[in-house]
């Protein structure tokens, strides 16, 4: 491991079991952050790392977070349980018990199926952006994305309308993400594609009802990727599930909203659930 400085607090970088790479910071009980979708299973560098790092230093002023990515080298064929399987292995060796889980839009898609399916690892459960299943447009948007990468063409334009809803904005937004596909390929094409390919299949909606421990659901109401019924659907099939939606706000404008840190302090420290 490794300590580097943040601009608030010193930033750890380590790997935990199967290799999944985190970067920690902050002091408390931990907090398992799991990120959402990257080109690349690993911590992040740049301006990535110093965006990352601005949106964790809210919940790092309350908790120890560890955000921590997927592993490297993801199998073809492999399904989401199989991804919550090796989540589970590597937060029992590291923490030895239960410990909140925060998942934002893929790392929340992960977070519901490692709380079905590994309920020990989960002391409370945090979702944003993410619901039960994928929408239909996000899930054809992925597809298209997975296949352009694997076959080395130009293809996060085709993320465009999970990222604007109107058709206009779209194709504006998607002609920039062509014009800066080249600059954010992912250096393992066949990593990422499995990965997609993997969350493509993802669906716990038959499930929620086993989920045991207490959920917050949290979305925007300006979310192209998923829809008010998809959040609603999420929160009330969980038995302790809750959801907050925010005005005005984006698929991944729901972990910058102002209200966010407070909901989930507040969430994660209320003792009577």
């Amino acid at each position: 491991m490794m300590g580097k400085s943040g601009d608030e607090f010193a930033v750890t970088e380590g790997v935990l079991r199967h290799g999944m790479p985190y970067l920690a910071l902050g002091n408390g009980r931990p907090l398992v952050f799991l990120r959402w979708f990257t080109p690349d299973h690993a911590n992040p560098t740049g301006w990535m790392r110093s965006s990352e790092l601005k949106k964790l230093a809210g919940l790092a002023r309350n908790f120890r977070v560890y955000a921590v990515s997927r592993a490297p080298g993801t199998a073809a064929g492999a399904t989401m349980a199989d991804l919550a399987g090796e989540h589970a292995e590597a937060l029992r060796a590291e923490f030895g018990e239960p410990v909140d889980v925060l998942g934002v839009s893929s790392g929340g898609s992960i977070a519901l199926q490692l709380a079905v399916d590994h309920p020990d690892v989960v002391r409370k459960l945090v979702v944003v952006s993410a619901a039960c299943r994928l929408d239909p447009a996000l899930r054809i948007g992925q597809r298209r994305y997975a296949e352009a990468v694997l076959a080395g063409r130009r293809g996060l334009h085709h993320m465009a309308l999970t990222t604007v809803g109107n058709p206009v904005g779209a194709r504006l937004v998607g002609a920039a993400m062509w014009l800066v596909d080249p600059l954010v390929r992912p250096k393992s094409p066949a990593d990422t594609h499995h990965f997609l390919l993997a969350e493509d299949g993802f669906d716990v909606t038959e499930r929620l009802g086993e989920i045991m421990v207490p959920a917050l659901i949290i979305g925007g109401e300006r979310d192209t990727s998923y829809s008010a019924e998809s959040f609603r659907q999420t929160a009330d099939g969980i038995p302790d599930g809750r959801l907050v939606r925010y005005p005005g706000t984006g698929h991944m404008g729901a972990v910058s909203h102002s209200d966010f840190v407070d909901d989930v302090v507040r969430f994660l420290g209320d003792t009577s659930t």
